[in-house]
C-alpha cells in the first residue's frame, strides 16, 4: 500500500513554464490546455549536432550551456530565439542554422523530429562540481523519453513539478539564501506550504488541477548538471545541485539507486486545462481514469 501523500494541503498552481526549445530559457504563460504531450510548445524544437545527430542538452555544459544565454518564445507561426546581443532569430529563417552555429562554434541544425533513438550526452555532475564547466569531464550517453509519447524532445517524462517548499529546503541551505525556480526547468510550479523535499511522497499518486487535468507521479527528478549553470542573467550556483545532493539523494523509482533529487516527474492520465491559481488535490487511488474524453 502506497503512503500517504503529505504536503498538498492547500497547493495550488503558482507558476507555468514552457521551453519552446530544448535547453534555452523558457516562457511563462498564465494557462494551458494540457495533452498527454504536455504544454502547448514545450520542448517543440530541439539543436542536433550534424556530425554526431545527437540531441544538444545542456546536461553537458562544456559543449552546450551557452544554450542557456538564448530565449526561445513560442507563437503558432514560429519560435522566436533571442540572441545574447538582443537580436533575434526566428526557427523560420532561412538561416536559423548558419547563425546558431556560428554562435554555439557548433554545427547544428534547428530541428522538431527527433531522430530514431535519439541521444544526447548527460556529464556526470559531479565531475562538473569538481572540475569546472569547461573541462572534459566523464560522458554518459542517454536516450530521450522514457515516458513520453514518441516524436517528442522530453528527457523523461512530458511534465516536470517542483514545490516551493522544496525551493525553500534549498534556498535554506545555501550560502545565497535563494534558489530560482527556472534552475530546475519545471513544466509546473507548486505552492506548497512549509518546507522540505514534500513531493518525494508523491511518487505513485494521482493528481487533479483545476477541474479536469488528472496526472500520474511517476518518479522523482534526479539532478544534472543545468541547475548550476548561468540562467541568462542569473549566476552559476553549485549549491543548487550540492544541497539536494547532501539533504535529497533519493532513488527516482523503486528501479534505481539514490540520486539528488529535486521535484517529480508526471505523466497525463486525463487532459485537461490548467492555470495559475489553481488547486491540485491528491485524489484517491481509484478515483483516475486512464484516458477519458
Amino acid at each position: 500500500m502506497r503512503p500517504p501523500a503529505q504536503g498538498a494541503e492547500g497547493a495550488t498552481v503558482r507558476a507555468l513554464l514552457r521551453y519552446p526549445v530544448k535547453s534555452m530559457l523558457g516562457e511563462a504563460v498564465v494557462a494551458a490546455d494540457v495533452t498527454e504531450r504536455g504544454l502547448p510548445y514545450d520542448r517543440q524544437l530541439a539543436l542536433l549536432h550534424r556530425e554526431t545527430g545527437k540531441v544538444a542538452s545542456a546536461k553537458n555544459p562544456r559543449m552546450w550551456r551557452r544554450l542557456l544565454k538564448l530565449t526561445a518564445n513560442a507563437t503558432p507561426a514560429a519560435v522566436r530565439i533571442g540572441l545574447p546581443d538582443g537580436k533575434a532569430v526566428w526557427s523560420t529563417d532561412a538561416d536559423v542554422d548558419e547563425r546558431l552555429s556560428a554562435l554555439l562554434d557548433q554545427p547544428v541544425v534547428l530541428t522538431g523530429r527527433p531522430p530514431a533513438d535519439a541521444e544526447l550526452d548527460r556529464a556526470r555532475p559531479e565531475e562538473v562540481l569538481r572540475d569546472g564547466v569547461r573541462a572534459e569531464v566523464a560522458v554518459e550517453v542517454g536516450r530521450l523519453g522514457g515516458a513520453a509519447p514518441e516524436g517528442t524532445f522530453f528527457d523523461f517524462a512530458p511534465l516536470h513539478l517542483i514545490t516551493s517548499s522544496t525551493l525553500r529546503r534549498i534556498a535554506e541551505s545555501s550560502p545565497r539564501g535563494t534558489v530560482e525556480a527556472e534552475r530546475y526547468r519545471p513544466n509546473v510550479v507548486i505552492d506548497t506550504a512549509g518546507s522540505g523535499f514534500v513531493e518525494n511522497d508523491w511518487v505513485g499518486h494521482d493528481l487533479r488541477i483545476g477541474d479536469r487535468l488528472t496526472l500520474r507521479v511517476i518518479a522523482r527528478s534526479p539532478r544534472c548538471a543545468i541547475p548550476t549553470l548561468e540562467h541568462g542573467t542569473l549566476p552559476r550556483d553549485p549549491d543548487a545541485l550540492r544541497v539536494p545532493a547532501a539533504h535529497n539523494r533519493v532513488p527516482p523509482t523503486d528501479e534505481f539507486g539514490p540520486q539528488p533529487c529535486a521535484g517529480v516527474y508526471v505523466r497525463v492520465l486525463r487532459p485537461g486545462r490548467i492555470a495559475v491559481g489553481d488547486r491540485l488535490t491528491v485524489l484517491p487511488a481509484a478515483a483516475a481514469p486512464e484516458g477519458g474524453s
